[in-house]
Protein backbone atom coordinates (compact mmCIF):
# COMPACT_ATOMS: atom_id res chain seq x y z
CA UNK A 1 0.00 0.00 0.00
CA UNK A 2 1.27 3.42 -0.68
CA UNK A 3 2.10 5.57 1.94
CA UNK A 4 -0.58 8.43 0.96
CA UNK A 5 -3.54 6.47 -0.30
CA UNK A 6 -5.49 4.17 1.42
CA UNK A 7 -7.04 3.33 -2.21
CA UNK A 8 -4.56 4.53 -4.46
CA UNK A 9 -6.00 3.14 -7.72
CA UNK A 10 -9.01 4.61 -6.82
CA UNK A 11 -8.13 8.01 -5.48
CA UNK A 12 -5.94 8.47 -8.31
CA UNK A 13 -8.02 7.16 -11.19
CA UNK A 14 -7.34 9.25 -14.12
CA UNK A 15 -10.67 11.19 -14.85
CA UNK A 16 -12.20 9.62 -17.93
CA UNK A 17 -11.35 6.03 -15.84
CA UNK A 18 -13.63 7.64 -13.32
CA UNK A 19 -16.23 8.61 -15.17
CA UNK A 20 -16.44 4.98 -16.72
CA UNK A 21 -16.83 3.51 -13.34
CA UNK A 22 -19.25 6.28 -12.53
CA UNK A 23 -21.71 5.31 -15.70
CA UNK A 24 -21.23 1.74 -15.01
CA UNK A 25 -22.03 2.27 -11.61
CA UNK A 26 -24.98 4.70 -12.19
CA UNK A 27 -27.13 1.87 -14.70
CA UNK A 28 -26.23 -0.69 -11.72
CA UNK A 29 -27.79 1.63 -9.02
CA UNK A 30 -30.80 2.78 -11.94
CA UNK A 31 -32.09 -1.02 -11.85
CA UNK A 32 -31.81 -0.99 -7.78
CA UNK A 33 -33.43 1.99 -7.15
CA UNK A 34 -36.48 0.36 -9.48
CA UNK A 35 -36.86 -1.93 -7.12
CA UNK A 36 -38.09 0.20 -4.95
CA UNK A 37 -41.75 1.43 -4.46
CA UNK A 38 -41.17 5.62 -5.51
CA UNK A 39 -38.64 5.60 -8.07
CA UNK A 40 -41.12 2.92 -9.81
CA UNK A 41 -43.46 5.48 -9.78
CA UNK A 42 -41.16 7.87 -10.13
CA UNK A 43 -39.78 6.41 -13.44
CA UNK A 44 -43.47 5.59 -14.65
CA UNK A 45 -44.50 9.42 -14.56
CA UNK A 46 -41.88 10.62 -16.03
CA UNK A 47 -41.91 7.84 -18.85
CA UNK A 48 -38.35 6.62 -18.16
CA UNK A 49 -36.89 3.12 -17.99
CA UNK A 50 -33.98 1.96 -16.45
CA UNK A 51 -32.38 2.16 -20.36
CA UNK A 52 -32.94 5.32 -20.84
CA UNK A 53 -29.79 6.33 -18.33
CA UNK A 54 -26.22 5.18 -20.64
CA UNK A 55 -24.57 8.17 -19.62
CA UNK A 56 -23.64 10.69 -17.44
CA UNK A 57 -25.75 13.37 -18.88
CA UNK A 58 -28.52 10.77 -18.62
CA UNK A 59 -28.61 11.34 -15.00
CA UNK A 60 -30.43 14.98 -15.94
CA UNK A 61 -33.63 13.09 -16.95
CA UNK A 62 -34.26 11.50 -13.84
CA UNK A 63 -36.30 14.34 -11.28
CA UNK A 64 -34.86 15.30 -8.48
CA UNK A 65 -34.99 13.41 -4.95
CA UNK A 66 -36.28 16.03 -1.74
CA UNK A 67 -36.62 15.43 1.79
CA UNK A 68 -39.60 15.87 1.82
CA UNK A 69 -39.97 12.70 -0.82
CA UNK A 70 -38.51 10.61 2.07
CA UNK A 71 -41.02 11.89 4.49
CA UNK A 72 -43.93 11.41 2.49
CA UNK A 73 -42.97 7.61 1.63
CA UNK A 74 -41.86 6.89 5.44
CA UNK A 75 -40.44 4.69 6.85
CA UNK A 76 -39.83 2.21 3.86
CA UNK A 77 -40.77 3.54 0.36
CA UNK A 78 -37.72 4.15 -0.64
CA UNK A 79 -35.89 0.49 0.29
CA UNK A 80 -35.04 -1.59 -2.73
CA UNK A 81 -34.24 -4.61 -0.94
CA UNK A 82 -36.76 -6.89 1.24
CA UNK A 83 -36.35 -5.97 5.14
CA UNK A 84 -34.99 -8.87 6.08
CA UNK A 85 -31.71 -8.43 4.31
CA UNK A 86 -31.54 -4.76 6.16
CA UNK A 87 -29.51 -4.39 9.06
CA UNK A 88 -29.55 -1.07 9.98
CA UNK A 89 -31.60 2.24 10.59
CA UNK A 90 -30.39 5.78 10.89
CA UNK A 91 -32.70 8.59 11.16
CA UNK A 92 -32.02 12.12 10.80
CA UNK A 93 -31.76 14.78 14.24
CA UNK A 94 -34.32 17.80 14.30
CA UNK A 95 -37.28 17.71 12.14
CA UNK A 96 -40.57 18.01 12.16
CA UNK A 97 -43.42 15.82 11.60
CA UNK A 98 -41.58 12.28 10.64
CA UNK A 99 -38.03 11.85 10.24
CA UNK A 100 -36.26 11.12 7.23
CA UNK A 101 -34.89 7.53 7.55
CA UNK A 102 -32.31 5.71 5.56
CA UNK A 103 -31.60 1.87 5.49
CA UNK A 104 -28.51 -0.27 5.39
CA UNK A 105 -27.48 -3.47 4.30
CA UNK A 106 -24.69 -5.44 5.44
CA UNK A 107 -22.64 -4.57 2.16
CA UNK A 108 -23.82 -0.77 2.57
CA UNK A 109 -21.64 -0.75 5.90
CA UNK A 110 -18.83 -2.69 4.51
CA UNK A 111 -18.91 -0.43 2.00
CA UNK A 112 -19.13 2.94 4.60
CA UNK A 113 -16.55 1.95 6.79
CA UNK A 114 -14.09 2.07 3.73
CA UNK A 115 -15.10 5.23 2.93
CA UNK A 116 -14.85 6.60 6.42
CA UNK A 117 -11.07 4.74 6.74
CA UNK A 118 -10.10 6.35 3.23
CA UNK A 119 -10.71 10.14 4.78
CA UNK A 120 -9.04 8.88 8.27
CA UNK A 121 -5.75 7.55 6.18
CA UNK A 122 -5.95 10.72 3.72
CA UNK A 123 -4.92 12.78 6.76
CA UNK A 124 -2.20 11.12 8.39
CA UNK A 125 -4.10 8.56 10.61
CA UNK A 126 -2.63 4.79 10.91
CA UNK A 127 -3.19 1.65 12.86
CA UNK A 128 -1.05 2.89 15.60
CA UNK A 129 -3.80 5.62 16.47
CA UNK A 130 -5.68 6.21 19.48
CA UNK A 131 -9.08 7.65 18.13
CA UNK A 132 -11.90 9.34 20.72
CA UNK A 133 -15.37 9.80 19.51
CA UNK A 134 -17.01 12.70 20.88
CA UNK A 135 -20.05 12.32 18.87
CA UNK A 136 -23.31 11.25 19.60
CA UNK A 137 -24.19 7.38 18.86
CA UNK A 138 -27.73 5.93 18.09
CA UNK A 139 -29.35 7.27 15.30
CA UNK A 140 -26.89 9.80 14.52
CA UNK A 141 -24.60 8.69 12.04
CA UNK A 142 -21.40 10.76 13.34
CA UNK A 143 -20.95 8.18 16.05
CA UNK A 144 -21.21 4.87 14.59
CA UNK A 145 -19.97 6.22 10.83
CA UNK A 146 -16.78 7.23 12.44
CA UNK A 147 -16.72 3.95 14.93
CA UNK A 148 -16.74 1.54 12.38
CA UNK A 149 -14.41 3.73 9.85
CA UNK A 150 -11.77 3.81 12.88
CA UNK A 151 -12.28 0.15 13.35
CA UNK A 152 -11.57 -0.71 9.51
CA UNK A 153 -8.48 1.77 9.98
CA UNK A 154 -7.08 -0.13 12.45
CA UNK A 155 -7.04 2.40 15.18
CA UNK A 156 -7.33 1.86 18.93
CA UNK A 157 -10.95 3.43 18.97
CA UNK A 158 -12.77 5.31 22.37
CA UNK A 159 -16.58 5.46 22.38
CA UNK A 160 -16.49 8.45 24.50
CA UNK A 161 -19.52 9.59 22.68
CA UNK A 162 -21.11 13.44 23.70
CA UNK A 163 -20.60 15.42 26.24
CA UNK A 164 -18.88 14.99 30.20
CA UNK A 165 -16.16 17.00 29.63
CA UNK A 166 -13.93 16.21 32.15
CA UNK A 167 -14.63 12.64 31.25
CA UNK A 168 -13.16 13.21 27.41
CA UNK A 169 -10.03 15.23 28.76
CA UNK A 170 -9.47 12.08 31.22
CA UNK A 171 -9.79 9.86 28.33
CA UNK A 172 -7.48 11.49 26.23
CA UNK A 173 -4.42 11.98 29.17
CA UNK A 174 -4.97 8.47 30.39
CA UNK A 175 -5.55 6.66 26.62
CA UNK A 176 -3.13 9.09 24.46
CA UNK A 177 -5.79 9.96 22.32
CA UNK A 178 -4.11 11.47 19.38
CA UNK A 179 -7.16 11.98 17.41
CA UNK A 180 -10.73 13.60 17.91
CA UNK A 181 -14.12 13.49 15.93
CA UNK A 182 -15.46 16.59 17.25
CA UNK A 183 -17.98 19.26 16.69
CA UNK A 184 -15.82 22.73 15.95
CA UNK A 185 -17.91 24.44 18.81
CA UNK A 186 -17.23 21.66 21.49
CA UNK A 187 -13.89 21.91 20.16
CA UNK A 188 -12.91 25.26 21.41
CA UNK A 189 -15.10 24.23 24.73
CA UNK A 190 -12.77 21.34 25.18
CA UNK A 191 -9.42 23.65 25.06
CA UNK A 192 -11.17 25.80 27.65
CA UNK A 193 -11.52 23.70 30.29
CA UNK A 194 -8.41 22.03 29.66
CA UNK A 195 -6.59 25.25 30.61
CA UNK A 196 -9.01 25.64 33.19
CA UNK A 197 -7.74 22.34 34.89
CA UNK A 198 -4.05 23.01 34.53
CA UNK A 199 -3.82 20.81 31.46
CA UNK A 200 -2.08 22.35 28.08
CA UNK A 201 -2.77 20.59 25.07
CA UNK A 202 0.56 20.93 23.93
CA UNK A 203 2.71 19.63 26.97
CA UNK A 204 0.53 17.09 28.29
CA UNK A 205 -1.66 14.80 25.24
CA UNK A 206 -0.70 13.33 22.31
CA UNK A 207 -3.35 14.99 20.80
CA UNK A 208 -2.33 15.65 16.94
CA UNK A 209 -5.31 15.56 14.74
CA UNK A 210 -8.93 16.73 15.08
CA UNK A 211 -11.75 16.17 12.09
CA UNK A 212 -14.60 19.18 12.51
CA UNK A 213 -17.78 19.21 11.12
CA UNK A 214 -21.68 18.63 11.64
CA UNK A 215 -21.89 22.36 12.07
CA UNK A 216 -20.32 25.77 10.09
CA UNK A 217 -17.48 26.87 10.64
CA UNK A 218 -14.92 29.27 9.85
CA UNK A 219 -11.11 28.89 8.76
CA UNK A 220 -10.60 31.65 11.32
CA UNK A 221 -12.41 28.46 14.51
CA UNK A 222 -10.69 26.12 12.85
CA UNK A 223 -6.99 27.89 12.78
CA UNK A 224 -8.31 28.95 16.82
CA UNK A 225 -8.77 25.33 17.30
CA UNK A 226 -5.33 23.73 15.30
CA UNK A 227 -3.53 26.70 18.19
CA UNK A 228 -5.57 26.13 21.57
CA UNK A 229 -5.43 21.72 21.24
CA UNK A 230 -1.72 22.11 18.77
CA UNK A 231 -3.51 20.05 16.32
CA UNK A 232 -4.01 20.02 12.60
CA UNK A 233 -7.88 20.22 12.10
CA UNK A 234 -9.64 19.04 9.04
CA UNK A 235 -12.67 19.77 7.87
CA UNK A 236 -15.47 16.71 7.24
CA UNK A 237 -18.87 16.66 5.54
CA UNK A 238 -21.79 13.91 5.78
CA UNK A 239 -25.41 13.75 6.14
CA UNK A 240 -27.31 11.04 6.91
CA UNK A 241 -29.06 10.29 3.75
CA UNK A 242 -25.19 9.53 1.67
CA UNK A 243 -24.71 7.44 4.65
CA UNK A 244 -23.20 10.22 7.23
CA UNK A 245 -19.68 10.70 8.02
CA UNK A 246 -17.59 10.73 4.71
CA UNK A 247 -18.99 11.70 1.56
CA UNK A 248 -16.21 14.72 1.47
CA UNK A 249 -12.87 14.86 3.14
CA UNK A 250 -9.91 17.43 3.74
CA UNK A 251 -6.81 15.91 2.63
CA UNK A 252 -3.30 17.65 4.11
CA UNK A 253 -3.15 20.25 1.91
CA UNK A 254 -6.63 21.50 3.25
CA UNK A 255 -7.69 23.46 0.12
CA UNK A 256 -11.30 22.06 -0.43
CA UNK A 257 -12.96 18.81 0.77
CA UNK A 258 -12.55 15.65 -1.58
CA UNK A 259 -15.90 14.04 -2.68
CA UNK A 260 -15.37 10.39 -3.25
CA UNK A 261 -16.86 10.50 -6.78
CA UNK A 262 -16.61 6.09 -6.02
CA UNK A 263 -19.22 6.47 -3.94
CA UNK A 264 -21.26 9.51 -5.04
CA UNK A 265 -22.25 11.62 -8.76
CA UNK A 266 -22.31 15.02 -7.57
CA UNK A 267 -23.62 17.98 -9.08
CA UNK A 268 -24.21 21.38 -8.14
CA UNK A 269 -27.06 23.79 -9.45
CA UNK A 270 -28.60 27.14 -9.35
CA UNK A 271 -31.34 26.08 -5.76
CA UNK A 272 -33.67 28.74 -8.62
CA UNK A 273 -33.34 27.87 -12.14
CA UNK A 274 -32.50 24.02 -11.14
CA UNK A 275 -29.50 24.02 -13.68
CA UNK A 276 -26.33 23.27 -13.54
CA UNK A 277 -23.48 26.24 -12.68
CA UNK A 278 -20.06 26.21 -13.94
CA UNK A 279 -16.86 25.82 -11.65
CA UNK A 280 -16.43 28.52 -8.68
CA UNK A 281 -19.33 29.44 -8.81
CA UNK A 282 -21.63 28.70 -5.46
CA UNK A 283 -25.14 27.17 -5.92
CA UNK A 284 -26.48 23.78 -4.07
CA UNK A 285 -25.00 20.42 -4.18
CA UNK A 286 -27.14 17.47 -5.55
CA UNK A 287 -25.62 13.92 -4.94
CA UNK A 288 -26.37 10.37 -6.24
CA UNK A 289 -25.31 7.02 -5.09
CA UNK A 290 -23.55 4.73 -7.29
CA UNK A 291 -22.76 1.85 -4.29
CA UNK A 292 -25.34 1.57 -2.01
CA UNK A 293 -27.71 -1.26 -2.28
CA UNK A 294 -30.33 -0.95 0.57
CA UNK A 295 -31.60 2.71 -0.77
CA UNK A 296 -30.07 4.14 -3.29
CA UNK A 297 -31.09 7.68 -3.84
CA UNK A 298 -31.08 9.83 -7.07
CA UNK A 299 -30.34 13.41 -7.44
CA UNK A 300 -30.60 14.34 -3.80
CA UNK A 301 -31.18 17.93 -3.15
CA UNK A 302 -29.00 18.37 -0.03
CA UNK A 303 -30.16 21.64 0.28
CA UNK A 304 -26.07 22.77 0.99
CA UNK A 305 -24.70 25.76 -0.91
CA UNK A 306 -20.92 25.13 -2.48
CA UNK A 307 -18.81 25.40 -5.53
CA UNK A 308 -16.81 23.23 -7.18
CA UNK A 309 -13.10 24.38 -6.40
CA UNK A 310 -11.07 24.55 -9.98
CA UNK A 311 -7.97 22.99 -10.81
CA UNK A 312 -6.21 19.85 -9.60
CA UNK A 313 -5.33 19.29 -5.73
CA UNK A 314 -1.48 18.79 -5.24
CA UNK A 315 -2.32 15.54 -3.05
CA UNK A 316 -2.81 13.42 -6.48
CA UNK A 317 -6.09 12.66 -5.76
CA UNK A 318 -8.23 13.27 -8.79
CA UNK A 319 -11.62 13.31 -7.09
CA UNK A 320 -13.28 16.46 -7.21
CA UNK A 321 -13.41 19.55 -4.20
CA UNK A 322 -16.02 21.15 -3.07
CA UNK A 323 -15.41 24.46 -1.00
CA UNK A 324 -16.37 25.04 2.65
CA UNK A 325 -19.84 25.26 2.57
CA UNK A 326 -21.27 28.80 2.47
CA UNK A 327 -25.02 28.14 3.85
CA UNK A 328 -28.39 26.58 2.53
CA UNK A 329 -30.69 27.02 0.52
CA UNK A 330 -34.08 26.36 2.85
CA UNK A 331 -34.15 27.30 6.33
CA UNK A 332 -32.51 24.76 8.19
CA UNK A 333 -30.32 25.95 11.05
CA UNK A 334 -27.37 23.86 11.73
CA UNK A 335 -25.95 24.38 15.54
CA UNK A 336 -23.66 22.61 17.50
CA UNK A 337 -24.28 19.82 15.09
CA UNK A 338 -27.97 19.82 15.55
CA UNK A 339 -30.00 20.05 12.52
CA UNK A 340 -33.21 21.87 13.23
CA UNK A 341 -35.53 24.24 11.61
CA UNK A 342 -37.68 27.70 12.79
CA UNK A 343 -40.88 25.72 12.82
CA UNK A 344 -39.82 24.22 15.89
CA UNK A 345 -39.34 26.87 18.02
CA UNK A 346 -42.49 27.76 16.93
CA UNK A 347 -44.52 25.56 17.29
CA UNK A 348 -43.29 25.29 20.90
CA UNK A 349 -43.66 29.52 21.72
CA UNK A 350 -47.39 29.02 20.02
CA UNK A 351 -47.96 26.42 23.04
CA UNK A 352 -48.05 29.60 25.30
CA UNK A 353 -50.72 31.85 25.69
CA UNK A 354 -48.72 34.18 27.26
CA UNK A 355 -46.68 34.79 24.39
CA UNK A 356 -47.35 36.47 21.10
CA UNK A 357 -47.00 35.48 17.82
CA UNK A 358 -43.63 37.66 16.62
CA UNK A 359 -40.09 36.04 17.65
CA UNK A 360 -36.70 36.35 15.90
CA UNK A 361 -34.20 33.91 16.43
CA UNK A 362 -30.68 35.04 17.00
CA UNK A 363 -27.55 32.99 16.11
CA UNK A 364 -23.90 34.36 16.87
CA UNK A 365 -20.05 33.59 17.93
CA UNK A 366 -20.09 33.95 22.19
CA UNK A 367 -16.60 33.37 22.74
CA UNK A 368 -15.78 30.28 21.09
CA UNK A 369 -18.75 28.82 21.51
CA UNK A 370 -22.21 29.53 18.80
CA UNK A 371 -25.40 30.24 20.72
CA UNK A 372 -28.91 30.36 20.22
CA UNK A 373 -30.91 32.89 21.41
CA UNK A 374 -34.76 33.06 21.14
CA UNK A 375 -36.15 36.77 21.98
CA UNK A 376 -40.49 36.12 21.85
CA UNK A 377 -42.90 39.03 22.86
CA UNK A 378 -45.22 38.47 25.61
CA UNK A 379 -49.16 38.83 24.41
CA UNK A 380 -51.35 41.66 25.77
CA UNK A 381 -52.84 39.45 28.30
CA UNK A 382 -49.69 38.99 30.38
CA UNK A 383 -48.35 40.34 33.67
CA UNK A 384 -45.46 41.79 34.14
CA UNK A 385 -44.60 40.46 37.16
CA UNK A 386 -40.85 39.56 37.85
CA UNK A 387 -41.51 36.01 39.28
CA UNK A 388 -44.03 34.83 36.77
CA UNK A 389 -42.20 36.10 33.93
CA UNK A 390 -39.65 34.06 35.70
CA UNK A 391 -41.10 30.57 35.29
CA UNK A 392 -42.98 31.39 32.47
CA UNK A 393 -39.08 32.14 30.54
CA UNK A 394 -38.45 28.84 32.92
CA UNK A 395 -40.67 26.78 31.33
CA UNK A 396 -40.25 27.76 27.36
CA UNK A 397 -36.76 26.72 28.07
CA UNK A 398 -37.69 23.48 29.02
CA UNK A 399 -39.52 22.97 26.61
CA UNK A 400 -37.41 23.93 23.69
CA UNK A 401 -34.91 22.19 24.96
CA UNK A 402 -36.51 18.89 24.77
CA UNK A 403 -37.62 19.83 21.32
CA UNK A 404 -34.33 20.43 19.68
CA UNK A 405 -32.05 18.65 21.53
CA UNK A 406 -30.03 21.81 22.39
CA UNK A 407 -30.60 24.61 25.04
CA UNK A 408 -31.45 28.15 23.39
CA UNK A 409 -31.56 31.65 25.54
CA UNK A 410 -35.27 32.59 25.90
CA UNK A 411 -35.84 36.29 26.55
CA UNK A 412 -39.15 37.73 26.78
CA UNK A 413 -39.57 40.70 25.75
CA UNK A 414 -43.09 43.75 25.32
CA UNK A 415 -45.22 43.58 22.80
CA UNK A 416 -43.91 45.72 19.73
CA UNK A 417 -40.47 45.20 21.10
CA UNK A 418 -39.36 42.85 17.85
CA UNK A 419 -39.58 44.60 14.43
CA UNK A 420 -43.00 43.90 12.63
CA UNK A 421 -42.90 42.14 9.28
CA UNK A 422 -43.78 44.26 6.32
CA UNK A 423 -45.33 42.80 4.21
CA UNK A 424 -43.62 38.79 2.46
CA UNK A 425 -42.04 36.87 4.92
CA UNK A 426 -41.13 37.58 8.18
CA UNK A 427 -37.38 37.46 8.79
CA UNK A 428 -37.28 34.95 11.92
CA UNK A 429 -33.61 34.41 12.11
CA UNK A 430 -30.35 36.10 12.02
CA UNK A 431 -27.61 34.18 11.45
CA UNK A 432 -24.34 36.65 12.58
CA UNK A 433 -22.06 33.90 12.45
CA UNK A 434 -19.06 34.50 10.49
CA UNK A 435 -18.29 31.37 7.98
CA UNK A 436 -16.50 33.30 5.80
Amino acid sequence: MNQEYWQEELETMKRPDLERLQTERLKETVQQALKSPFYQEVFKQQGLTADSIQTLDDLRKIPFTTKDDLRAHYPFGLVAIPLRECVRIHSSSGTTGNPTVVLHSAKDLDQWANQVARCMYMVGLRDTDVFQNTSGYGMFTGGLGFQYGAERLGALTVPAAAGNTKRQIKFITDFGTTCLHIIPSYATRLAEVMYEEGIDPHRDTKLHTVCIGAEPHSEEQRKRIEKLLGVKAYNCFGMSEMNGPGVAFECKEQNGLHIWEDYVIPEIIDPVTLEPVPDGEVGELVLTTINREAMPLLRYRTRDLTCFLPGDCPCGRTHRRLARFKGRSDDMIILKGVNLFPTQIEKILMKFKELGSNYLITIETVGYNDEMMIEVELSDLFTDDFSTLQRLEKEVTRQLKDELLLTPRVKLVAKGSLPAPEGGKAVRVKDLRKLS
